[in-house]
């Protein structure tokens, strides 16, 4: 029996919201197994004793076009508590009996809530003059409450903030709890899963480690599996846990691009081969890649290019491998739901990951994506667990399309080259600093323009080299790294001074939203 089946849990119904896996990791995070399931799918007679609690998600659905989502009435009658969350909690006051339309003032971004009322699922929420600052995410809003349900906050413009009908157990909040710009959003969540629920913790990263390996060797069985490895903490988490879920029956395959930081190959080589004894096929295809590449600027067409070529690549080794079934991918959750909806619902599309939009449509491999429902952090606790060391572990994310995306524009030799050389002076630099470990992510990029400088009394034009460095929990939202005028006016001068090619030097300020944290 799998471990879904045996454990209790709070099933969370998706209807498209991009924060959705969001609400599962903070579950998680307390101990607590919990289960993302469709709108599209979910039935009430599939809801068995193991759920002890539902959450209704976000989404872009509106919920008096009913044409535009599909649930399953049966389940509020299920006896069983349910928190809805914006569009969730539009639609738990619809099925209830309220009303739903379109607000004549829109609430974006951090609003200011107050308690009218004390509730449990509110414990420890507000502050000690009875507020709290919260993310709102909605056009449309509760303008009727439903019969035997109580309002417990407000905000300026939405009355019906935070509502229950204490004997259903039924709550629901217009906000969003699960992002970490709503102060004591996770004390809300605790309280639903806790004190509502009643749930015991039964979860942990040892757990979610057995759970995948006896994921993947079921869908896997007796085949051999090709991982797709690049030395970034992702594909180096996945290679381990097949290592420990298949063995022998695992072969990672790493290429070379020619888009890879600098000396990436050798370190790659160094520690996969050498240190933890995989299988490992080293392919050179740099000259692939960047003439399948040249005079392209287009960063989508950037991404299917390589998508369509690493798989052409795999496909080559697997024949002469022979027997393999299977592509393993680093692919992460954030990836998912910047480039198509994970369960099926409704979402939007941000872009094309080179590993999931960018693929091509026809596939002889069967993918494997064991860490699809994980964020970055997550996953590096399960590399500990998995006993890769702190180095890979800790390393900052890299994208798959390598410097490719950090080169708008065409692409050619002469500007990887001065690009590789500029993201190395800053990570070291970083790293001597002793802030590498401070950022979450950090890169150079090297942008389509250059500029007029003066050197030595001479006329110079080159280069504008970007900076970017940003502290986040998830990827989902990231703020700028705020570094100080010294570090900045030094990283400058060594870029400028040592590499031929760059002559001014900007860092970007820009969080995200409303920016993406990669260039393309």
């Amino acid at each position: 029996m799998s471990l879904d089946k045996k454990l209790n849990k709070i099933l969370i119904i998706d209807f498209g919201s991009q924060f959705t896996q969001l609400i599962a990791r903070r579950i998680r995070e307390q101990g607590v197994f919990s289960k993302i399931v469709s709108h599209k799918k979910v039935k009430s007679k599939n809801i068995d004793n193991s759920i002890k609690g539902i959450i209704l998600s976000g989404g872009p659905l509106n919920v008096y076009e009913i044409n535009k989502y599909s649930f399953d009435r049966k389940i509020i009658k299920k006896e069983i508590p349910i928190l809805g969350i914006c569009f969730g909690h539009q639609i738990l006051s619809k099925l209830n009996g309220g009303r739903v339309k379109q607000s004549k003032y829109r609430e974006f971004g951090l609003v200011k809530i107050n308690k009218k009322k004390d509730s449990i699922l509110i414990k420890n929420f507000f502050n000690r003059e009875n507020k709290s600052k919260v993310w709102m995410s909605h056009a449309d809003q509760v303008s009727k409450l439903p019969k035997n349900f109580t309002v417990i906050a407000s905000s300026q413009n939405s009355k019906f903030a935070i509502i229950e009908n204490k004997k259903k157990k039924f709550y629901g909040v217009q906000f969003h709890p699960e992002v970490t710009h709503t102060e004591n959003g996770k004390k809300l969540i605790n309280n639903f899963i806790f004190l509502i629920c009643k749930i015991k913790k039964n979860w942990s990263p040892k757990d979610q480690k057995l759970k995948l390996i006896q994921e993947v060797r079921k869908i896997v069985e007796k085949n051999k599996v090709i991982c797709a490895l690049s030395g970034g903490v992702d594909s180096s988490v996945v290679a381990q846990l097949l290592n420990k879920a298949i063995g022998k029956k695992l072969y990672c395959i790493f290429v070379n691009t020619g888009l890879l930081r600098k000396n990436e190959e050798m370190q790659v080589l160094k520690t996969f081969k050498k240190k933890l004894k995989i299988n490992l096929i080293y392919v050179n295809a740099e000259k692939e890649f960047l003439r399948k590449l040249k005079n392209i600027s287009d960063p989508e067409k950037k991404r299917k290019i390589i998508g369509n070529l690493f798989i052409s690549i795999f496909e080559k080794y697997a024949k002469k491998i022979k027997n393999v079934k299977f592509l393993a991918q680093g692919t992460l959750y954030p990836d998912l739901i910047e480039s198509k909806s994970v369960t099926g619902s409704q979402t939007s599309k941000i872009k094309s990951h080179h590993n999931v939009g960018g693929l091509p449509k026809k596939m002889k491999l069967k993918l494997v994506e064991p860490l699809k429902y994980l964020f970055k952090d997550e996953v590096r606790k399960l590399g500990s667990e998995l006993n890769l060391s702190k180095e890979i572990i800790s390393r900052h994310p890299f994208p798959g399309p390598g410097l490719a995306i950090r080169m708008p524009g065409i692409i050619t030799k002469e500007k990887i080259n001065i690009l590789k050389e500029a993201d190395f002076y800053f990570i070291q630099a970083l790293k001597d600093q002793n802030l590498y470990n401070e950022i979450w992510q950090a890169y150079a990029a090297l942008l389509p323009v250059k500029t007029v400088g003066v050197m030595g009394d001479n006329r110079t034009y080159e280069y504008l080299c970007l900076l970017r460095a940003i502290t986040s929990e998830d990827g989902m939202t990231a703020d700028f790294y705020d570094f100080k005028k010294t570090f900045i006016q030094m990283i400058s001068n060594k870029i400028i001074n040592n590499i031929r090619g760059i002559n001014r030097v900007v860092y970007d300020i820009t969080s995200k939203p409303p920016s993406t944290i990669e260039l393309e």
